[in-house]
């Protein structure tokens, strides 16, 4: 008879902290909306059920698989382009029965297991470094072209803290960013010009206060009137009068930190700081290299969401369109973050072998 254990499937170190996060988010939302409230506590029901079943994922016989996830994940990202649904001049969604999919977020931890298996099988070396560059442009490209300048980022920012994780030498890393720094002309003349105008606007903040920089400003304005202790729960001017756009998706941080002040924002980042402490841990406790690089890519989709979307809240990175894990508003992300979180803890089973709650 086959015999589970909890203990090890689910990681109270990971669950802890993102209930907390969770908690925040809901509270928040019914603050600013009902509706807001009622549709993420039901992506929250949804995505704890796939948590669940990811947690008794068997993630050495999906290896197999890879290649073929790889091309399709690319079909679903071309059917996404053309065939969309679009909104606010994006196409980012897929509806199905009623239900709006956004697959760049979706196909992010199934593209973290590509990645890792891809890698696992290599030394660090120029070729391998080639060929991963080769395995994430395509990819990103297709999320840029949605356009979703901020998603493509991630992807290839987590790709390349990943490397890092995988033990490529420095030096490749300086050819990398050499390269970069010398096709800056050029991605700048791809770029969207509203893309454009947003980092611009970022260097000179003020110059377009009632145009293309508003977000960024009342985001500022809504964090600092916050100050110690926060206006409440329902009080922060900035959110319920709508002055500040995308309150509950790219700006979450900033509402909250209206209504809970420095203590509220304290808290949210306490929290995330111990969930990365526990992906490190767990990252270090892994007893295969494919495990090894899967919560590496975990661990660096989370802290770069986190860095670029608190640093969009207030000021200092330009606006770009990237969530806050476990926080913003919105199924799609929630689910492919709980898909991670499973995973890893499939992944945090196999890793130890003791402290067994046997079910029969």
């Amino acid at each position: 008879m086959t015999h589970y254990s909890l203990s090890r499937s689910i990681d109270i170190g990971l669950v802890l902290p993102v209930l907390i996060l969770l908690l925040i988010s809901l509270t928040t939302l019914f603050s600013i909306s009902s509706d807001f409230f009622k549709n993420q506590l039901i992506f929250t029901i949804i995505s704890a059920a796939f948590f669940l079943l990811f947690s008794q994922f068997n993630y050495k016989e999906f290896r197999i698989f890879t290649v073929p996830l790889y091309f399709f994940s690319l079909l679903i990202l071309l059917f996404v382009l053309f065939l969309g649904f679009e909104s606010r001049g994006a196409v980012r969604w897929i509806d199905v029965f009623g239900f709006r999919f956004q697959f760049s977020e979706i196909l992010k931890p199934f593209l973290a297991l590509i990645l890792a298996q891809f890698l696992s099988t290599r030394s660090a070396s120029a070729k391998t470094l080639l060929s991963t560059v080769g395995f994430i442009l395509p990819v990103a490209f297709l999320i840029y072209k949605q356009p979703d300048l901020g998603n493509s980022i991630i992807y290839i920012g987590a790709t390349l803290l990943t490397l890092i994780f995988f033990g490529f030498s420095m030096r490749y890393f300086i050819v990398v960013g050499t390269t970069i720094l010398v096709s800056i002309p050029f991605v700048w003349g791809v770029l969207h010009q509203y893309q454009k105008e947003r980092i611009l606007t970022f260097l000179h903040i003020t110059n377009d206060p009632l145009g293309i920089s508003y977000n960024a400003i009342q985001s500022v304005i809504a964090v600092g009137s916050g100050m110690f202790f926060g206006k409440g729960f329902g009080q922060g001017s900035q959110s319920v009068l709508r002055f500040l756009p995308e309150r509950h998706t790219d700006f979450i941080f900033a509402t909250l930190s209206e209504e809970l002040g420095f203590i509220g924002a304290a808290l949210v980042i306490i929290t995330f700081a111990f969930l990365f402490y526990r992906l490190f841990v767990l990252l270090n406790e892994a007893q295969s290299l494919f495990a090894k690089l899967f919560i590496a890519s975990t661990l660096s989709l989370f802290l770069l969401q986190f860095f670029i979307n608190i640093g969009m809240n207030i000021g200092i990175i330009p606006v770009v369109g990237v969530t806050l894990p476990f926080m913003s508003y919105g199924g799609s992300s929630l689910l492919s973050n709980a898909i991670f979180l499973g995973i890893v803890s499939a992944m945090k089973r196999d890793s130890k072998s003791t402290d067994v709650l046997e079910i029969t």
